[in-house]
């Protein structure tokens, strides 16, 4: 009787511990379930905005498709004539000097407005709302309102031109400043975004290392150049990243400022990319330079990535 007491027992607790991994278990699935439920809106938007063009541009890119008629395969030919078209190239360097210039100086002059913004200064808030402001605007809207701005005649800048008695400057209008007038633009707009992820840096480093340095006799420049430059390098570097691939993209300003002129001055490889596509009907070489463009930025993305052990201090 006491082996079958302890027998019965022993199997009950057996049973009980099954039935509970059972119930474990299918509570899992039920939440796992329930769980891409929830996220499969984003999945099929995913598959059918971003994961569907990818692929079919992919396809594309090896055809001569033009809208109209249906794709015909070419294999590499859309690919060997870009590397072989002046036009890629003169877009391709006004996207370089774009990225590799105006975002170096946009990152230096947000970091600049940042460490001053994070001084107890009377109004601090105001003056953050207010180089904010650019990020919330439409990029068309902007672009239209620094075009008047920018006009030779009656823009407000040759106004102030001639007030300190300089002489008025084409700005869109010459091969010589019009791609300096939309990296002003572009630098304009993205000093909000930039002062934001430079200020939560900022603030993340101990006040203790600023007050042992100046017991140390250390002074505000050299604070900034062995303290605060090197803190937040983590944040440097993921600007300069986000900025480089934003840069290389760039399509509005030249758009709706310039058209991509004068003389292909702000001509970048985006602009040449949508003009292809849309303009000339061009799907399959338009596919095929976005493909180039994508190993380009992936590539310099990869570089950016295996410097940065070299200059960036994580704690």
């Amino acid at each position: 009787m006491r082996e079958d007491a302890h027998g019965s027992r022993s199997g009950s607790r057996a049973a009980g511990a099954g039935s509970l991994g059972r119930w474990w278990q299918r509570s899992l699935v039920q939440e796992a379930v329930f769980g891409y439920l929830l996220v499969l809106p984003a999945i099929v938007g995913l598959l059918l905005f971003d994961a569907g063009p990818i692929v079919s541009s992919f396809y594309l890119s090896f055809t001569n498709a033009d809208i109209l008629t249906p794709p015909k395969w070419l294999g590499l030919a859309n690919y060997t004539l870009l590397f072989q078209t002046d036009t890629f190239y003169k877009a391709l360097r006004v996207s370089a000097t774009f990225a590799f210039v105006a975002v170096p100086v946009s990152l230096v002059i947000s970091l600049l407005l940042s460490v001053i913004l994070n001084q107890n200064l009377a109004g601090k808030n105001v003056y953050r709302l207010l180089y904010y402001l650019p990020a919330v605007c439409s990029s068309v809207a902007v672009a239209m309102v620094w075009v008047q701005l920018y006009h030779p005649q009656y823009g407000i800048l040759n106004w102030l031109l001639r007030l300190v008695g300089l002489p008025k400057l084409p700005w869109l209008n010459s091969t010589r400043w019009a791609l300096p007038s939309v990296m002003i633009i572009a630098i304009w707009g993205s000093l909000g975004p930039q002062m934001v992820v430079f200020l939560a840096g900022l603030q993340g480093i101990p006040a203790s290392l600023y007050e042992a340095a100046e017991i140390d006799g250390a002074s505000r420049w050299e604070n900034f150049l062995n303290i605060t430059v090197p803190l937040i390098s983590p944040s440097t570097f993921f600007l300069l990243v986000t900025g480089l691939i934003g840069a290389f993209q760039a399509f509005e300003l030249s758009y709706v400022a310039t058209g991509g002129g004068p003389a292909y001055a702000t001509y970048t490889i985006a602009f040449y990319i949508f003009q292809c596509a849309f303009n000339f009907a061009r799907m399959g070489y338009a596919s095929a330079m976005a493909y180039v463009l994508a190993v380009i930025v992936l590539a310099i993305t990869l570089i950016q990535f295996a410097v940065q052990k070299r200059w960036v201090y994580y704690e």
